[in-house]
């Protein structure tokens, strides 16, 4: 999970953004009373998000009472009550519109990995996510690809070293880059290289590379560099990766597949939240 005090500025951001100096019509109507409302799943799905998108509803109102009866990870169905939250109607409706694109967003990031982990079931593959991701929402939607059964790639550019074609084209070679960062970073952190081609692999093979990345290769071409490496490598393939042809990638013998796919293509889960 992530860490409670950036769970909670995130949020008080995005709340800012929606409610800005006064939410016009919440305020000026006289709904002061106590309500009992429902967060309801309209379709079936994995559920994420539940433990952040109900802090928006904790910044507006500590008051506010929320009782959960479906915990992240778990398979929610339609007509599924996921949550019953007790308190002030008023800040119930200040804090919906955040508290529910949170919820339905995360829950379908991890209802869409979820399926692209099941395709490659039994293979030993692991499916990661990449950076496409939402300025401003990359650790909730990182996040949702682990709840899902996904794992994740470097969080950002700090993190991790890739040394990609536009990299190599301004350096001159795979090796000189690799051999430029690695005089220059910690040996504990890892350096991966993208390559395109057998040639390009090759070469990066010859280095002290610990990942390379098989970028947009044909399966021969991946089958190809599984056997030239034996092992030596730790190997991902990247670019075209569908639901429809993770399989065949994942039975070629690398160790993992990214898919930006996971995030940018996850359709949101349709959630909704109903008074009493």
């Amino acid at each position: 999970m992530l860490d409670r005090l950036f769970i909670r500025k995130k949020i008080e951001d995005f709340l800012l953004e929606d409610i800005g100096h006064q939410d016009l019509t919440t305020e000026n109507l006289k709904i002061d009373k106590k309500v009992e409302a429902y967060l309801i799943s309209k379709e079936t799905g994995i559920l994420a998000g539940i433990d952040i998108a109900t802090v928006a509803l904790e910044i507006i109102d500590p008051s506010i009472k929320i009782l959960k009866h479906r915990k992240d990870g778990e398979r929610i169905k339609k007509g599924e009550k996921i949550a019953t939250i007790k308190g002030s109607g008023k800040s119930i409706l200040k804090s919906e519109r955040v508290m529910l694109n949170i919820l339905q967003r995360l829950s379908g990031i991890a209802t869409n990995t979820s399926y692209y982990v099941e395709k490659i079931k039994g293979t030993g593959v692991k499916i990661l996510d990449t950076r496409k991701t939402t300025p401003g929402f990359r650790a909730f939607e990182k996040y949702a690809v682990k709840i899902g059964g996904g794992y994740n790639h470097r969080f950002a550019l700090y993190d991790m070293v890739m040394i990609k074609d536009n990299h190599i084209a301004l350096t001159g070679s795979i090796k000189e880059a690799v051999k430029q960062i690695r005089n220059n970073i910690s040996p504990m952190v890892k350096i991966e290289v993208e390559v395109s081609s057998i040639q390009q692999f090759e070469e990066a093979l010859s280095t002290n590379a610990d990942i390379i990345m098989l970028d947009n290769m044909e399966i021969d071409e991946i089958k190809k560099a599984v056997e030239i490496n034996r092992g030596k490598k730790l190997l991902e393939v990247s670019g075209n990766i569908t639901i429809d042809n993770i399989r065949d990638y994942a039975q070629t013998g690398v160790d993992f597949i990214s898919s930006g796919a996971l995030i940018h293509s996850a359709k949101w889960l349709d959630i909704s939240l109903k008074f009493k």
